[in-house]
Parts: structure tokens; C-alpha cells; sequence
């Protein structure tokens, strides 16, 4: 297994370490356009220097990779790799999937004429608490679902620092609260609810410093096979807890996932008892070993991504729609 790291950011920095954990690549290879950075990366993780390239051309000059991990802005998400899959290379693409849905379908094509893997990267997915939630209401022991709810906040400024100086500050490279926070809520949702059929979304800039992009998303919806589960989905960037509470409401009872209290629960009976069961969850690294070794897994045939490229292209509608909503202040249908 011969990978490619695009892009060395603080996401593409925490592949390339999982990947290196995971010891499962013969050969890491990654592409970094700021040269003190590259050898920052290099040296930092012990990349040999003919590994280490300025640039996609000269990395696809020096040979073909198994697989490639695009971490790059959200804008530049498609056209890469729709280059890399037209090259029989499996992906695992950086979320949001992108900004807008062009090129969506020329994509989609070249990854079912390669018979490619491809996931994207909604690492929530592969939180402990998270999947037990879902392993959970695919039993069918709780019934049908009802309302899901989350529930997410944290002080942005002091967990990255570097906000005000990377792409979070640009509407136009996927900066903001929608793209780069509660997507991932909505698309947890989706995974434990069904798709998000409707959305009506306000989003402001409440306080966050240094930018004017949203740092505060509050999201109704309508969801589900008949759009008939209710949810809500609300978010900031500014309170001192760093949580996140996913609850879901069954016919036959209620599920609580709990990040910050690393464990899930339920409840059966009304005014009854809850039900804790702890999760391990030593550090975020955790959820990205989990994500990418489910990569390497569905690669080998072994399993499946946990984010397939038909979740995240619905992920990314109703991003669009959350946006629209934002703008016109009305419902808006998220197209299939």
C-alpha cells in the first residue's frame, strides 16, 4: 500500500499520523506547497525527503499511488479527486465534500468505472459512543425514531489558535460554522435518522474574534425515509465546555451519546433510569485511526468506509440548503 497525503494542515497533519500509527502503508508520500512547513512535516514524522513533494504534478511524476487522502480546501476537493480516481487511486476525501455541486457526477462516474473505495472524512461516525447509538437503533430494539437532537459547542479560539490565518476565515474556501462544524452534526444525523429532507437554519456571527463568518448555527429539520423524524441541530464556537450531546427519541425509548462524559446511555421507562455504558475515548486521534482504518479495510475488501461519496454528496446538499435558508429565511428542500 503506497498512499499520498495532499495537503498538511492540522487535518492532514493528523492523517498522515494515523496512517503512521495505523502500520498498514509500505510508503507514505505527501504534497506540501510551503517549503519550511514541508520539512517541518518531514522531519517532524520522519519522511524521507524524496517523499515529501512541492506539488500534486511532482508527486504523480514520481509514480502511482494505491490510495491518496485529500486534505486540501474544500474547494479544490473535486477537481483533485476526480484527477486521482480517473488514475485507478482510492480516495478518502477531507470533509465537506466541496462548496458547490459541480463536477458532483463526472466524479461519481469515474469512481463506478474504477470500482473504486472512496470515503469522506465525517470522523464522527467512528466516535465510540456514536456508533454503539447506531448499532443500537439498527437492532430495531427501540422502534421507530422520533426526534434526534444535538447539541455541540466548544471555545474555538483556544482549541485552534490559528483560526483567524487558515481557511475557517473564508466563506469562499469553506470557512464557517455550516461547512466546517455542524455539517458533520448533520451528517451524523443522517447515519443514525435518514436523510435531511427539509431545513430552516439560522446562523449568525455572534462574537467569535478576528472573523465575520457564522460562529453560532441553529438548524430545524424534517427527516427520514418519509421525512417524518423531527430533529434540531444547534452549534457555537465560543462556549467555555467543550461537549457534544446527540439525544434520540424512539417509540420505545431515549439515546444519549456524550462526548465530553465518554459514554453513551439509554432509557426505557418513563421518570425510570438511565443506562450508562462508557466508551474509550483516550484522545480525537481515536476516531481518526478508526475512520482510516475502516479505509484501508474497505480497500482490502474487508469492510466498508464509514462516510460513503453518496452520504457525503447528501451532506453537502444539505449544507447548500442551510446556507439558502440562512440567506432567504424560509424552509428549504434539500434535493436528492
Amino acid at each position: 500500500m503506497k498512499l499520498l497525503l495532499i495537503g498538511t494542515g492540522s487535518i492532514g497533519e493528523r492523517h498522515l499520523r494515523c496512517f503512521q500509527q495505523l502500520e498498514r502503508c509500505d510508503a507514505i508520500a505527501f504534497c506540501e506547497t510551503h517549503a519550511p512547513r514541508r520539512a517541518e512535516i518531514a522531519g517532524r514524522y520522519g519522511i524521507p525527503t524524496n517523499l515529501a513533494f512541492p506539488d500534486l504534478e511532482s508527486a504523480l511524476a514520481d509514480g502511482h499511488y494505491d490510495a491518496a487522502v485529500i486534505a486540501t480546501p474544500a474547494p479544490t476537493h473535486i477537481p483533485i479527486a476526480t484527477r486521482l480516481a480517473a488514475l485507478g487511486t482510492h480516495l478518502l476525501i477531507e470533509k465537506p465534500l466541496s462548496l458547490t455541486i459541480d463536477g458532483i457526477e463526472a466524479l461519481v462516474e469515474v469512481v463506478k468505472e474504477k470500482n473504486l473505495t472512496v470515503a469522506v472524512g465525517y470522523v464522527h461516525r467512528a466516535h465510540p459512543a456514536v456508533e454503539a447509538m447506531k448499532e443500537a437503533l439498527d437492532s430495531g430494539r427501540f422502534g421507530r425514531v422520533l426526534q434526534i437532537r444535538t447539541a455541540s459547542g466548544q471555545a474555538f479560539a483556544t482549541l485552534r489558535p490559528a483560526y483567524r490565518d487558515v481557511y475557517f476565515a473564508k466563506p469562499e474556501l469553506g470557512g464557517g460554522a455550516i461547512n466546517d462544524m455542524i455539517t458533520h452534526f448533520y451528517n451524523v444525523g443522517d447515519w443514525l435518522a435518514g436523510p435531511i429532507r427539509r431545513v430552516m437554519t439560522d446562523a449568525d456571527h455572534q462574537t467569535l474574534e478576528g472573523v465575520t463568518v457564522e460562529d453560532t448555527v441553529h438548524s430545524l429539520v424534517r427527516q427520514g425515509a418519509d421525512g417524518g423524524v423531527m430533529g434540531s441541530y444547534a452549534l457555537n464556537l465560543y462556549q467555555h465546555p467543550n461537549e457534544v450531546l446527540i439525544t434520540v427519541v424512539c417509540e420505545g425509548g431515549t439515546l444519549q451519546a456524550e462526548y465530553a462524559k465518554k459514554r453513551w446511555s439509554w432509557m426505557t421507562e418513563a421518570s425510570g433510569a438511565w443506562h450508562h455504558e462508557a466508551v474509550e475515548m483516550p484522545e480525537v486521534d481515536v476516531m481518526y485511526r478508526r475512520q482510516n482504518g475502516a479505509f484501508l479495510d474497505a480497500i482490502d475488501g474487508k469492510g466498508s468506509v464509514l462516510c460513503t461519496l453518496e452520504e457525503a454528496i447528501r451532506t453537502l446538499k444539505v449544507n447548500l440548503a442551510s446556507h439558502l435558508s440562512v440567506k432567504e429565511g424560509t424552509w428549504q428542500i434539500v434535493n436528492a
